[in-house]
């Protein structure tokens, strides 16, 4: 990670309402760089939290899937609400998808969606295989949903598949790929937002003190960032990561009413992303705390 190209910026890219043509601008300027700096570099740029977080979430799909396209893309797995494979409907037949998925980040500007399908035979304990389609085939479609108020400039929509045509990945859906993309999903997040904050304390001058302590929560998120996901004591770095942030979020919400409106109102807003996925995490880490 180059650290000095992050101390050193005080640059911002202006927020572009096409999430595909303002993720390739980054790209631009950017140039070559490997996951965890295009969650830290990216952050540090975005002009709002929902941005940075769409910046680790990319940052995350490229941990997942090296091989994936440089435009935007999405995971599709979730179903009713539910990630359990034994919940999935949307099923792999010969190359072919048919199903639902109901909450794609980006959906609607996204280039390449990787889609978890169940692909037993019947009778079969559920198994999982994850597969590519793109945007705009025959058989993929991407319905955009009403806005949320939290990251409202981030779209979300319902993947329509109907006798899609796709591309089979390696290995076990669900072990592979699903199921490690949740811990990899906190670590490049919670590192693009670190980065969007240590910006914003940059350009509103908040107290030195509170500037090393976010430096030195994104130098632990390197750390994680080389775990393996599916081992526990990545998961116990990661939680140590966390409960470091909570114990900072009073000062950082004292920061922000001292400083511009603009970033107190996004922070106020947005901020709640961070606690999302809390109850699946402290799950993983209770039981990576038990196994060890």
């Amino acid at each position: 990670m180059p650290w000095q190209a992050l101390l050193e910026s005080r640059e911002r890219l202006p927020a572009n309402p096409d999430l595909a043509e303002g993720y390739g601008a980054l790209l631009a300027h950017l140039g070559s760089v490997t996951p965890f700096e295009l969650a830290v570099l990216g952050g540090r740029l975005m002009s709002s939290p929902g941005l940075a977080f769409l910046v680790g979430y990319q940052a995350a799909l490229r941990m997942l899937w090296p091989s994936a396209p440089l435009s935007l893309g999405a995971l599709c797995a979730t179903e009713r609400r539910s990630l359990r494979p034994a919940d999935m409907q949307t099923r792999i037949d010969d190359l072919r998808l048919h199903g639902r998925k109901d909450f794609v980040t980006a959906g609607d500007a996204a280039d390449w969606l990787l889609v978890a399908a169940r692909s037993e035979a019947p009778g079969e304990r559920p198994a999982l295989r994850l597969t590519v389609v793109y945007s705009g085939e025959p058989g993929v479609k991407v319905q955009t949903l009403p806005a949320l108020g939290l990251m409202p400039e981030i779209s979300h929509g319902c993947l329509h598949l109907d006798n899609a045509i796709c591309e089979l990945l390696a290995g076990d859906g669900w072990d592979a790929y699903v199921k490690p993309f949740r811990t990899l999903e906190d670590i490049y997040v919670l590192s693009a937002m670190l980065a969007w904050l240590y910006g914003v304390g940059q350009d509103s001058a908040w107290p030195q003190s509170l500037q090393l302590r976010l430096l030195g929560l994104l130098a632990g998120c390197a750390e994680a960032s080389r775990q393996s996901p599916s081992l526990s004591s990545g998961h116990i770095l990661l939680g140590g990561l966390f409960a470091q942030f909570q114990a900072m979020r009073a000062d950082i919400d004292a920061a922000f009413t001292l400083g511009p409106e603009l970033w107190r109102t996004q922070w106020t807003r947005d901020q709640a992303l961070l606690d999302l996925a809390s109850s699946a995490r402290e799950q993983r880490l209770a039981k990576a705390l038990a196994q060890m």
